[in-house]
């Protein structure tokens, strides 16, 4: 039997008080709907429709470059069932279940998804509702059951004071028969405070008719934990950090001070790496095993090998560091920097677009841009490659062996052949040959008695 997802997302989320559409904030590095989406593939759907209205090009623009999904428009959100109904046309001729979920409730897994399915296929039921037991309700529907059985559910708003004591709730999320559905959607009526059309009324509307209506309780309610608030969306991304935390130092990471630690979801760690306070892990970056980072530092979409260590508060940013490589304090590298085996990178060290050699050494207040350096290099202090001639970016070469003095100019595109040295203080414009030294400074000159006569000359004028 076919399986379709439908994703609500069109909501305003006013109490975000945000330009952002709510679905698209995050939560550990990952927009709110994409944990939804990754949980929606875990069913295997045969189709994905996602229901937008607010902001409605913005998340077009952020999801627009998969392929699995189908957009529909809810102008005006006149309720859930009415965003409901907008997906009729997209899944004309489509039979089997469709699993409603929300864009912003984010935490649900796959199993209780998948539980949720077989729950309302092996019963032949015409819906199914997820539902939580939580300890305060407060701004949820309520299940109201006649016996075991659901009978409807109210909203906390139009809920009696009765009605408002029940701890069982709706989670928003429900698997339908596509059969009928939307006939039976269009029967509901706006009689609500909110003068809404509420997918909720669909139980009791089924009920009615004699239809079966089942519910599968989700034994851990964080999972259905909604987002309405920036409050809460501090507190379920703490949440889900601490579960990430949990899971590296189960598998062999020393975290010294998770509180302080933010790893996003998609990073790996390996065993034996040691994690300081203050540490920031995000997008998809690994880091292997053995490794050392210090605190302050940041690490975004990078690939760290084993055995590294990076000293305290150095930035790197979509780079690669391999096996054995020291880093820092204060570096930062970007853009495609690719520091080999064994190489070292010092304090004030900037990379973009660079390779450095195995082995190889920056040790203090470089800029190193646009170059292939080969192994065993040392660059002295101070050194620039200059890759930027106004209009273009141009590469510089510095092959393997070579000494490139302190406060030394590059002006690429240029090279510096195997074991050659370049003088301190030198300006290079021009290849520097294999086994050359080159040097631009002129020979040095002395004048004696300079400071005692310029010392006579101001009193005089004094």
């Amino acid at each position: 039997m076919d399986t379709h997802v439908v994703i609500l997302a069109a909501g305003k989320g006013t109490r975000m008080k945000s330009a952002l559409p709510k679905v698209l904030h995050r939560i550990a590095g990952q927009p709110l709907i994409e944990y939804v989406l990754a949980g929606a593939a875990a069913i295997e759907p045969r189709s994905i429709t996602v229901v937008i209205g607010h902001q409605a090009e913005a998340l077009r623009s952020s999801l627009g470059q998969r392929g699995d999904i189908t957009f529909v428009v809810q102008e005006p959100q006149l309720g859930t069932a009415h965003a409901l109904l907008q997906t009729q046309e997209a899944l004309r001729g489509s039979s089997g279940t469709l699993v409603l979920l929300s864009g912003d409730v984010p935490l649900l897994s796959a199993a209780t998804l998948n539980a949720l399915v077989n729950r309302h296929i092996t019963r032949g039921a015409m819906a199914t509702v997820l539902t939580a037991v939580v300890e305060d309700p407060t701004g949820y529907g309520r299940i109201v059951r006649a016996g075991e059985q659901i009978a409807r559910i109210v909203e906390e708003k139009d809920a009696t004071a009765a009605e408002r004591q029940i701890r069982e709730i709706n989670s928003g999320i429900y698997a339908f028969a596509l059969d009928g559905l939307f006939d039976a959607v269009r029967s509901i009526a706006a009689e609500n405070a909110q003068r809404e059309y509420y997918l909720p009324d669909l139980v009791s509307i089924y009920r009615e008719r004699g239809l079966i209506v089942e519910t599968v309780t989700v034994p851990n309610a964080d999972e259905i934990r909604g987002i309405n608030s920036r409050s809460e969306l501090a507190a379920l991304s703490r949440a889900v950090r601490d579960q990430k935390n949990a899971e590296l130092m189960a598998a062999g990471v020393t975290i010294e001070d998770p509180a302080t630690t933010y790893i996003d979801r998609d990073v790996s760690v390996g065993a034996d790496t040691v994690i300081h306070p203050c540490v920031f892990l995000e997008g998809r970056t690994t880091i292997g095993a053995g490794c050392e980072i210090h605190a302050g530092v940041r690490i975004v979409d990078s690939a760290i090998g084993d055995h590294v260590v990076v000293l305290n508060h150095c930035l790197i940013v979509k780079s690669r560091l391999g096996d054995s490589a020291t880093i820092g304090p204060f570096a930062h590298l970007r853009n495609g920097a690719d520091v080999r085996e064994g190489a070292h990178i010092g304090n004030f060290v900037e990379l973009k677009k660079t390779v450095l050699g195995a082995g190889s050494k920056a040790g203090h207040l470089a800029y190193l841009g646009d170059a292939t350096i080969g192994e065993k290099v040392n660059i002295g202090a101070g050194t620039i490659t200059c890759n930027y001639d106004g209009v273009n970016k141009n590469q510089t070469v510095i092959e393997d062996g070579a000494f490139i003095g302190s406060d030394t100019q590059l002006i690429a595109p240029v090279s510096v052949g195997t074991g050659a040295y370049v003088g301190s203080g030198t300006t290079i414009r021009e290849d520097v040959p294999a086994g050359a030294l080159a040097v631009s400074a002129g020979k040095q000159r002395n004048i004696e008695n300079w400071v005692a006569e310029r010392k006579k000359k101001q009193q005089s004028r004094d």
